[in-house]
């Protein structure tokens, strides 16, 4: 099979993303078909694709094993390599109509489709299923992998094997507990392999990739987690081969046993962890909540330019950032907004709270031209009531890059502006302007900012996500607080974040 070809036009990697069709290479999908061909004579791959892990089985040579894959792309179906005899493919869909048996190997790289990409109708249907399968229901941030991984499991025979590979939000997610604890009490999870970044199965791409070796047999509490440094075919073949065997004659892996509530606890996607002691937290001197979620930025976000021919009055607009990028520092100051808008980039949110018939004749106008368009259709947007009211936000003392590999993930925001969805909002508790710079200082400290491992998701190249609910609970030395002399400033009164009014 052709190594597939990512592209970089935008419009054609979005295309690839609502299918969320991305090829395993060669090298790994032998190592997983190594794993479920041992105790079978047929394996079936639930989200076929061009066929690499039959190809994987035709270069291993295993004649007495049968291949037997669906998927729901007619034309990927069409590929040369299924006229092979001992192969059948057809055209199936394998959450809504699963073939009516039960499979003793089943491996599968299944669509990577992220939640917010599915359908609402959809959604309910999946969380039908998953209470079907497993008797409750999960967060549905879950991407569409993870429906994949449950029916994998609930077409597994009595004593079979699930080889999978699976984006790391599988087990870093905010569903991810329940759903794996859920699976270490009727499975037994064989096998964890992580991998270095010199040996991402998806090297262009910011999914850090793990691959699941997984028995319907009696659980265990212990688990085999290891991890490739470096791409050797043979040597990871090997590992497999041996039943996951701990010994130093590898050199291109590293693998250790876990104890499974530990892992659970600490991350299946890391290494063993020992979480830093420390009595602060960041929820100790900040809140934290995500910046806006517009549903539809180009027409929400304008620039000044727009904003001008449109005439859309001052009073319907906030200053606002909307990408990480347009930070080039630890400070977002009005001289950067200024070259934000010399360079035409938008800068400013359409920002309504008034009904239809109050608003003047300009800003209806332009709703008018959302609703021609399609944008109040939008599933986000269309969930509003009016669909143009903007989410409300105060403006933060800080914003926070959560998803990124850059040293100054938290940036002082003398700019006074309101940060998109890519950005999260920290407020300070204090609004004393010395210690908001010395809490800038202390949590841009290398020291802090190497704990954003224990709250984080990870991704490709070294690339960390931080949720707001597990960004609060980032540990603080207790050395930096003590040297900077930072004081907890305790608030009697929760804010209500969805009742916040633009300062």
């Amino acid at each position: 099979m052709i190594a597939q070809t990512i592209p970089t036009n935008w419009h054609e990697r979005e295309k690839l993303r609502n299918k969320g069709q991305f090829w395993t290479p060669v090298w790994l999908a032998e190592a997983m078909i190594e794993y479920v061909a041992k105790e079978s004579d047929l394996i079936f791959d639930p989200a076929t694709g061009k066929g690499a892990f039959f190809d994987a089985l035709l270069q291993l040579k295993k004649e007495n094993v049968s291949f037997y894959g669906i998927d729901v792309d007619e034309e990927i179906l069409k590929t040369p390599t299924y006229s092979d005899k001992s192969c059948l493919v057809e055209k199936r869909d394998f959450l809504k109509n699963p073939p009516p048996r039960k499979f003793k190997a089943i491996v599968s790289n299944p669509p990577y489709i992220r939640h917010h990409r599915i359908d609402e109708a959809t959604k309910i249907w999946l969380k039908q299923l998953t209470r079907k399968i497993t008797g409750f229901t999960i967060d549905g941030r879950a991407g569409y992998h993870i429906y994949f991984l449950l029916q994998a499991l609930n077409a597994l025979e009595d004593g079979g094997r699930l080889a999978m590979i699976l984006p790391a939000d599988s087990c870093e997610g905010i569903f991810a507990e329940k759903l794996w604890r859920w699976i270490g009490e009727k499975f037994c999870v064989e096998c964890v392999l992580s991998f270095d970044e010199k040996a991402a199965p998806f090297p262009k791409l910011d999914t850090n990739a793990i691959v699941f070796f997984i028995r319907k047999i009696q659980p265990t509490q212990k688990l085999i987690w290891a991890k490739l440094d470096e791409i050797n075919a043979e040597e990871l073949s090997d590992f497999v081969v041996s039943n996951f065997a701990l010994t130093d004659n590898f050199q291109s892996l590293q693998a250790t046993e876990r104890n499974l509530d530990e892992a659970l606890k600490t991350g299946l996607s890391r290494p063993k962890i020992e979480t830093p002691a420390s009595k602060y937290k960041l929820s100790d001197f900040a809140t934290v909540m995500r910046g806006v979620a517009t549903g539809a930025n180009e027409f929400f976000f304008l620039t000044r330019r727009q904003a001008k021919d449109l005439q859309i009055p001052e009073e319907f607009l906030k200053l606002t950032v909307g990408r990480t990028r347009d930070v080039t520092s630890g400070s977002l100051t009005q001289a950067d907004m200024r070259k934000l808008d010399e360079s035409s980039r938008p800068t400013l949110l359409l920002s309504i709270d008034k009904p239809f018939a109050e608003l003047p004749q300009q800003v209806v106008a332009y709703l008018e031209k959302g609703i021609e368009s399609g944008v109040s259709e939008r599933v986000l947007v269309g969930l509003r009531n009016p669909w143009y009211k903007a989410e409300k936000r105060k403006i933060p003392e800080m914003l926070f890059a959560y998803l990124g590999r850059r040293n100054l993930r938290f940036i002082k925001n003398d700019a006074g502006a309101i940060p998109l969805h890519c950005l999260h909002c920290v407020y300070t508790r204090s609004k004393d302007k010395i210690h908001i710079e010395s809490l800038w200082t202390v949590l841009n400290h290398p020291d802090t900012l190497a704990n954003l491992q224990f709250v984080s998701k990870s991704y490709g190249s070294g690339a960390l996500k931080a949720e707001p609910q597990k960004l609060k609970n980032l540990v603080i030395p207790d050395y930096l607080v003590e040297e900077y002399k930072l004081e907890i400033k305790r608030v009697d009164v929760q804010l209500n974040f969805f009742e916040i009014q633009n300062a």
